[in-house]
């Protein structure tokens, strides 16, 4: 590969791209490439000098513990995009994220606009895949198919256990619900619901101990550990 006249990030000097170390600065210098026109740049630049935009750094990892994709049965590789990290098929586009990391990108708007901005170049030419049941890359379990926040619209293959799996256009899609405020609004439906379960069980108590009240039987809310009624609030706050 050619080099290229790049600037160093910690002093601005012009470095080629060949150099692990800055000749001014004396800084250690490492090329990344840029997920927006996939030109080079050195770690820690805040804007790619050939495109302008904001820096997204990704780099890519062959990691043998990284698992098969559950669609191509060909070994997944470990991308870690700033500080985002998932796996990803070089094939079918297909991405696989642990919970954790699917939980920290539902919350982090910058990881968000760091993945869209990586995803969006890859799978450009990515065909869709044939709906069908897969395993988990992990476990090797077949996963659960589920409707994102339920009103999402968008199928994901889920592992209770260890993640979620992502065909190629489905990420770019969940984020940008999350974005339009999609999640939010089907958290604060969820709230709703059981509040409303909630206020149905509270009246059903009531009538229960007037009807109680009128034959004679005492009871007590507090003391019915084994209550049916109990137990239904308690699964769902559990």
């Amino acid at each position: 590969m050619q080099a290229e006249a790049l600037n160093c990030p910690n002093c601005g000097g012009a470095v080629t791209s060949d150099k692990t170390q800055c000749e001014f600065c004396k800084s250690r210098l490492k090329t990344v490439g840029c997920v927006s026109c996939l030109g080079l740049m050195f770690l820690g630049s805040e804007f790619c000098g050939h495109c302008g935009v904001k820096a997204v750094t990704a780099e890519v990892f062959t990691d043998e513990n990284a698992g098969k994709c559950p669609r191509c049965k060909i070994s997944l590789h470990t991308v870690q995009i700033d500080t985002a990290i998932i796996r990803e098929c070089t094939k079918c586009g297909g991405f696989w994220s642990g919970i954790e990391a699917f939980e920290n990108l539902c919350a982090n708007k910058e990881q968000q606009s760091s993945v869209l901005t990586f995803i969006g170049k890859r799978i450009e030419h990515m065909h869709s895949s044939p709906i069908s049941y897969v395993p988990c890359p992990d476990c090797k379990e077949l996963m659960n198919r589920s409707n994102f926040a339920k009103t999402s619209g968008v199928i994901i293959d889920l592992c209770k256990q260890h993640g979620v799996w992502f065909d190629a256009e489905e990420l770019p899609k969940i984020i940008n619900f999350i974005n339009s405020g999609g999640l939010a609004r089907s958290r604060e439906r969820e709230r709703i619901a059981i509040d409303e379960e909630r206020k149905a069980l509270r009246d059903d108590q009531r009538r229960q101990t007037v009807q109680d009240q009128r034959y004679g039987i005492k009871t007590s809310w507090e003391n019915e550990s084994e209550s049916p009624i109990k137990k239904f609030v308690n699964i769902l706050f559990d």
